[in-house]
Order: structure tokens, then sequence, then C-alpha cells
């Protein structure tokens, strides 16, 4: 597939903070890609290099095939982008806000403000001048402007800041949409971890500016840990009989036996009747599976990062 999003050793110190350092990856055409990091792991740096808003120290980046330098102006009429707070005029109005967008884009569709208008939600705050907005209805009028010219690549840094759990869905839905129906490549900083697994197709997780992994999302149910919960009225009993099975056997704070054997964890029914058996039948038994936040977190202290 054509890479439409291209880092080749992307570097970027600041002072004697290595904020991006060696970032290769490469996001193809309709793939909606989900950069994940803690704060100050080098995400919003490398969108910036990515857009051209800031010069690498070293390496290079390229949208669709074109490589990002100071001269790129054609580039970037295929490019929507939202970075950190979405700005907007404060004393202009939604709709002014985003015709002078339509202007100096040259867009020649007079519609199209109407139209991104209904599409984010934003038909009742047309009027509204900017700066009364809300923090959600002020990142939808920054995803309007970045999404105004019909872009070939949106490149978004936490675009669903601030959004109340409709808003969020509404953005998810229109983000698959752009990516499933019009071939839109979407590149989307984040910390929300379970929202980016539910919207993203791959993930790539940075770290102090170094790419620590890459997945694709369908592959995370063979990454993230599972485990098997057990209680029962005799705890102390019902381990003793587990170890004596051959099963390894931790128990929690509260009481409860945590079994990782792969064994226990697809045959729970086993355990189960294992127990009964010995007269202690379980209370409670279910499988619990890592979610992507606690995955990620692990990812990042198997390198010496602080879990925040």
């Amino acid at each position: 597939m054509t890479a439409m999003i291209q880092t080749q050793g992307l570097t970027k110190h600041f002072g004697s903070n290595h904020a991006v350092n060696g970032l290769s990856l490469e996001v193809s055409q309709g793939e909606i890609y989900g950069f994940l990091g803690l704060n100050g792991a080098g995400k919003t740096t490398t969108i910036r290099m990515l857009l051209g808003m800031i010069r690498p120290d070293s390496g290079s980046s390229y949208i669709s095939g074109q490589r990002v330098d100071a001269g790129s102006h054609k580039l970037w009429s295929s490019v929507g982008y939202m970075v950190e707070t979405p700005y907007s005029y404060p004393e202009l109005t939604v709709r002014e806000n985003l015709e002078m967008i339509r202007r100096l884009r040259g867009i020649a569709d007079r519609k199209a403000v109407d139209s991104i208008i209904g599409r984010l939600q934003l038909t009742a705050y047309r009027d509204r001048k900017a700066g009364t907005l809300s923090l959600g209805n002020g990142q939808r009028l920054g995803l309007a402007k970045a999404m105004l010219h019909h872009p070939k690549v949106l490149i978004l840094d936490e675009p669903t800041n601030g959004l109340d759990p409709a808003g969020i869905v509404e953005v998810r839905e229109l983000l698959r949409g752009l990516a499933l129906n019009h071939g839109v490549t979407v590149f989307i900083s984040s910390h929300i971890l379970g929202e980016i697994s539910r919207l993203t197709t791959r993930i790539g997780i940075v770290h102090q500016g170094r790419l620590l992994q890459e997945t694709d999302v369908s592959n995370l149910q063979h990454l993230l840990r599972k485990q098997l919960l057990v209680e029962t009225r005799e705890p102390a009993k019902s381990r003793d009989r587990l170890i004596q099975a051959g099963f390894k056997v931790r128990v929690s704070g509260n009481g409860t036996m945590l079994l990782r054997d792969e064994q226990a964890i697809t045959h729970p029914d086993h355990i189960s009747k294992l127990l009964a058996y010995a007269n202690m039948p379980p209370t409670m038994i279910r499988v619990e599976e890592e979610d992507l936040e606690a995955y990620f977190l692990r990812m990042i202290e198997a390198e010496g990062g602080v879990a925040k």
C-alpha cells in the first residue's frame, strides 16, 4: 500500500532533552494510526516536525511521498491538522472563523462551511463567538478547520480532548468513515488509550522520543495478558489444592487467587471442577484480560519508564 506518512530516523533535541530520538514509522493510505505516549514522550514534537513547524536535527519526514521542508507549499493543500489547543479567532463567530479558512485555502464551494458545521454538530453554535465556546466545542471547531478542504491526510493531536462521551463517539465514527469510504489517512496522537483501541487500525507506542512498539489493533488480543481470578470460602486450602495440581497461584490482597497458566485460562471449567471435587467450590471465577492502558504502562515500565 502507498505510504502517506513516513519518517526516517527523525531526531530532535532541546538542549539535553532528546524529545524525539531516531523515530522511523510508516502509515499507509486509508489507515488510522494511533500514536500513543505519556505527556512529554515526544508526540507533539513529532507532529510538529511532520508538519514542517519545526526542523529536525537529523532524519526526514514525508507526506504523500513528498519530503517535508520549508519549500513544501503545495503539500499542505492535501493535509489537515490540529495540534495541541485548536487555535481560532475568539472575536469571530464559528462560521466567520471557518469562512476565513475557506478563503485562505481558496475553496470555491461556498457551501463547504455550512456542510462542515453540520458534520461536526456545530449548527447550534454557528453564530457564537469562538472565544465563548466550551473546550469540547472549541475542539470541534478545530476539527472543522482541519477537515474543511477534504484533505487526504489528517494529523490530529489529542482530537477528542474535552469532548463528552457522545462527542467522542461522533468523532470516532466520522474519522472511521473518512478512512473507510474516502481513503483518508488519519494520524492521531493521544493518551486516551481505550478510545484509541476502538478507533485505530494500528498503534505505535512512543516513550522518551523512541518508538517502543508497533502493532495492528487486531493483534492486541495476543499481546494482552490474561489471568484467571478465583475466589472460594477457603482460600488457603484452595490455593494448596491448586498448587498440588501443578498450577502456579498468586494471591491478591483481598484473597483472590490469580492463575496465569494457559491451561487454567483456557479451561476455567477444569479449575472449577477440581475445587468442587475438593469440596471448595468457587464463589467467583472469571478470566480477566489486561486492557490497553495496562499493557501500555507495562511496555513503558519494561523500558525503565515511570507509570504516572
